[in-house]
């Protein structure tokens, strides 16, 4: 983008916000307000802002840390779409309804860091592009993906079993069943498949697409008989390889990403959701998250 670097995430939070003002705009007009049956509005001022103050963060954690329009679209996806998986599964919403939620939450994040910041390298995967042969492998990209949607699938199918049954008659008031509809199964496979291309696009491929940097080579010349005991500690703590620090670091933000919004969202816009309900459901996906992260910078690393 050409505009002043002033400029240009202010520009990013306008235009997020009013593609996702508009979308669901149509969303309420072409389904007669089916969305309003299930989430409830915010009605006060702490709540409007706490949301909106949220999705500011998401934003700017997106445009500060450098990520680019594939990354903001697979991470809002991940973090999003469990949301709209239990209004489905268990509020009876609409598949299609909650697809184009979805997709509005998506675009939204997509579309402003499409216009005003290029693609990584990772996602370019030019000639430049190190492990280039790797990103492009058809074969890998098809295993990694079906990863981390196992992963998904697994956490999620034992996290039910064990302890989210209870916890939605405790703690989710009004809901229609504690038994996912049948529809909600296929959806929910189809979900896992999805979020596992997300995730193999946010973690995987930006993590195999690190080569090694100085930093690398001073870590690896590392003495602990000659070093300080700051250097040492510091060592300890964070000397991984530049690969590995993408892997740690593209985790934690999924973790705490999906997390965070799983939780504001079931809390502060389905109706009848209790804060405990909410914190237990959003606990399921950030562990899917996590095991995903570590599953995929597993088999990502040199």
């Amino acid at each position: 983008s050409q505009l002043p670097s002033l400029f240009q995430f202010p520009l990013v939070a306008i235009l997020s916000f009013s593609i996702s003002s508009l979308g669901y705009s149509f969303i309420n007009e072409f389904t007669r307000g089916e969305l309003a049956t299930v989430m409830r509005t915010l009605e006060t001022p702490r709540e409007v802002g706490t949301m909106a103050a949220w999705r500011l963060t998401e934003l700017a954690l997106g445009w500060f840390a450098h990520f680019d329009s594939i990354d903001l679209a697979a991470l809002n996806l991940l973090s999003h779409s469990p949301t709209f998986y239990l209004m489905t599964a268990f509020y009876s919403l609409s598949p299609k309804t909650a697809v184009a939620g979805l997709a509005v939450d998506v675009v939204a994040s997509f579309v402003p860091f499409l216009l005003l910041r290029p693609l990584s390298g990772a996602h370019k995967a030019t000639s430049s592009t190190p492990n280039r042969e790797i990103i492009a492998d058809r074969l890998i990209s098809v295993l990694s993906t079906l990863l981390a949607s196992f992963i998904y699938n697994v956490v999620l199918f034992l996290s039910y079993k064990i302890y989210l049954r209870p916890a939605f008659v405790l703690h989710f008031e009004g809901i229609h069943t504690v038994e996912p509809a049948q529809a909600a199964l296929v959806i929910l496979t189809t979900l896992a498949l999805v979020s596992g291309i997300a995730a193999r696009s946010f973690i995987f491929t930006p993590l195999a697409a690190t080569g090694r940097t100085d930093q690398d080579e001073k870590a690896a010349r590392f003495d602990p008989v000659e070093a300080t005991l700051g250097e040492t500690l510091w060592w300890n703590i964070w000397g991984y390889t530049t690969q590995t620090k993408v892997g740690i670091v593209r985790t934690a933000v999924l973790v705490a990403v999906t997390g965070i919004n799983t939780y504001l969202q079931c809390d502060l816009t389905v109706s009848g959701v209790e804060s405990s309900g909410a914190a237990a459901y959003a606990s399921v996906w950030a562990l899917a998250a996590f095991f995903t992260g570590v599953g995929l910078s597993f088999v990502g690393e040199d």
